[in-house]
């Protein structure tokens, strides 16, 4: 059986669908105090899979989860995976100061504590919050559906960018899957007080060997090239905004913005497209009206 809580209904029907499951009915609402009431009004088999992304407000959203997960339990079910979309808290995954909660760790407890025998999220911020879990926990990557929709979408060979290092792992799969060419961008000190944005030569920044393991990241220029900027998150947009203004002052024809997780919070879906970006490609995890990809067969497949 399928269970879906209140964020991820839409995704949890699109599952049970591709699975041929029962889609159980669920009852979920606040009390005037703020309470939350959760009811599950189907019989509960011995295996359910609980679906719910833990976004804002994410700790309604979790409590929802925790309701759902310990339900099924006390109702019979002995396997319970649960599918947690886009996870809360997972960038909360270590102590920078004395004294501040790992957020992440918290929530992998409690999720075990009430009766998850198994986790599946898809893009986790910090892969390292995998380890929390004493029980099996999976990280899907969203970047093959996210391929085949920007195929659909260009006319000519794009470029991949990652809006920084850390995000160039995203546009390297990518780059791969659609036979392109990708980089990044990086910031670079060019004195005391100034620090520039620059789009890497790849040739320049990876070491012979890498290019060897790499052949599709060398290149010069975005100029006059289809530029698709990708990212597991987009939150205020700022680091996006940057790169979308880097990418038309070097002439890109044109620039597209993709991610996974869609938070697009403070109006930052109207500051990107200000900014000059042609369409907001992202995946359901988060239910949103840049949610153009789904990520349901990929689910589906892992539960299989």
């Amino acid at each position: 059986m399928i269970i879906a809580g209140s964020a991820s209904q839409n995704l949890g029907a699109k599952v049970a669908k591709l699975l041929n499951k029962k889609f159980a009915s669920v009852d979920t609402w606040k009390f005037p105090d703020g309470e939350r009431y959760t009811r599950i009004k189907d019989e509960i088999p011995d295996e359910v899979v609980i679906i719910q992304s833990t976004y804002y407000p994410q700790d309604e959203n979790l409590m929802e989860l925790l309701f759902l997960i310990s339900t099924a339990k006390d109702l019979g079910a002995s396997k319970i995976t649960v599918v947690t979309p886009y996870m809360g808290y997972a960038r909360q995954e270590k102590r920078f100061n004395d004294g501040e909660s790992i957020s992440a760790k918290t929530v992998a407890n409690l999720l075990e504590a009430a009766g998850a025998t198994e986790f599946i999220t898809l893009n986790i911020h910090e892969e390292s919050v995998l380890d929390f879990f004493n029980i099996e926990a999976k990280n899907l990557s969203a970047m093959a559906p996210i391929a085949k929709h920007i195929s659909t979408i260009v006319e000519d060979e794009p470029i991949i960018i990652a809006p920084d290092k850390g995000a160039f792992p995203f546009a390297e799969e990518i780059a791969k899957l659609l036979d392109c060419t990708c980089t990044y961008l990086s910031k670079v000190r060019l004195g005391p007080d100034k620090v520039e944005t620059r789009i890497v030569d790849l040739r320049c920044d990876l070491s012979e060997d890498d290019l060897k393991k790499h052949s599709n990241v060398n290149i010069d220029s975005v100029k006059g090239k289809e530029a698709i900027i990708i990212d597991d998150i987009i939150a205020t947009g700022g680091t996006i905004i940057n790169a979308i203004n880097i990418l038309k002052e070097q002439g890109a024809k044109n620039v597209n913005v993709s991610c996974v997780h869609p938070i697009l919070v403070k109006g930052a879906t109207i500051r990107i497209y200000a900014a000059g970006c042609e369409s907001i490609i992202s995946t359901d995890t988060i239910s949103s009206d840049t949610s153009l990809v789904s990520v349901a067969e990929l689910i589906a497949d892992a539960l299989k």
